[in-house]
């Protein structure tokens, strides 16, 4: 069985991806940068200490879940798996997995990458492949042995369930809240070689003096969070309504932070000058998070 029209489409974050697929299997009408913004997610910034490309996967995302709930999107977790899974641990999530497809509800999974799973055959798992032309990640997990992920197992399932979306102005604060949150306190959002926030600014440019700006990590970290700020961007721009004073500026901030990232993306870009862009990008991101607090005084 395969679930009619659920697509993942081929965005740098695989997790919004998913999101975004389930957003439009369930007809919920949101846009790209309302789902970013209202998740929390276009606010992420993850950066190993030394710049691994692992950033964008290995971050607390449970108040991304929780703030998806807004939208109308109910996340449940079925545990991590591992390449010791048993049989009978590797059978149960199956089978709650298969029960979830059988009722129309989407699932998706963590492993290197976020993937729907879209279905299943008489063999396996059915699951999207979001970027055209690539074979990467696989397209298909057998039952029992997930032989497709080799001995690279380190696995969550997920369900997406339908939930009661809250007021619009309400799912808007509380991705300020959570905005400003991640700023602030960033060490309660991450693990320790990770950091979050300003500490993310602080480890990116560690790493690219350390020598690791031309490196895989770079690039991939630079991609992905350069289309969160992208959206933030777009997002503040769709809730102009709600915020008329502060909303032109906020996404003049983040659209100049997402030109800042899409450039030191760049492996061949000069570490010197990655680093400044860097620095004044944290600088920028700042003053911005200093403007949201004005916004959330403002209301509270």
């Amino acid at each position: 069985m395969e679930l009619a029209m659920l697509k993942q489409p081929p965005f740098n974050c695989t997790y919004m991806g998913v999101l975004r697929g389930v957003c439009d299997y369930y007809g919920l009408g949101v846009s790209d940068a309302f789902l970013y913004g209202a998740t929390g997610h276009a606010f992420v910034m993850n950066i190993h200490k030394a710049l691994c490309p692992s950033g964008p996967y290995c971050f607390d995302r449970e108040p991304v879940e929780t703030l998806a709930e807004n939208l109308g999107l109910r996340t449940t977790g079925l545990g991590f798996f591992h390449a010791g899974s048993t049989k009978e641990e590797r059978s149960a999530a199956e089978a709650t997995l298969i029960s979830a497809l059988d009722r129309g509800a989407p699932c998706y999974l963590v492993n290197m990458e976020f993937q729907l799973l879209t279905g299943y055959d008489e063999t396996g798992f059915l699951t999207a492949q979001p970027w055209p032309g690539m074979d990467f990640p696989q397209a298909h997990i057998t039952f029992g042995t997930w032989a497709e992920l080799g001995e690279q197992v380190h696995m969550d399932f997920y369900i997406l369930e339908r939930s009661d979306p809250a007021p619009r102005g309400d799912a808007v604060l509380a991705s300020l809240r959570y905005a400003v949150d991640l700023w602030r306190n960033p060490r309660v959002y991450t693990g320790e070689d990770y950091g979050v926030g300003r500490d993310a600014y602080a480890n990116w440019v560690s790493a690219v003096r350390a020598g690791h700006g031309s490196s895989h990590g770079n690039w991939w970290n630079g991609t992905v969070w350069a289309e969160c700020r992208r959206q933030a961007s777009a997002y503040f721009g769709e809730i102009a309504d709600l915020l008329p004073d502060d909303a032109p500026a906020l996404a003049e901030d983040y659209g100049a932070i997402a030109g800042a990232l899409e450039r030191c993306s760049a492996k061949d870009l000069a570490d010197a000058e990655k680093v400044g862009l860097l620095e004044d990008a944290a600088e920028r991101e700042a003053a911005a998070i200093v403007k949201i607090e004005g916004v959330l005084a403002k209301v509270s």
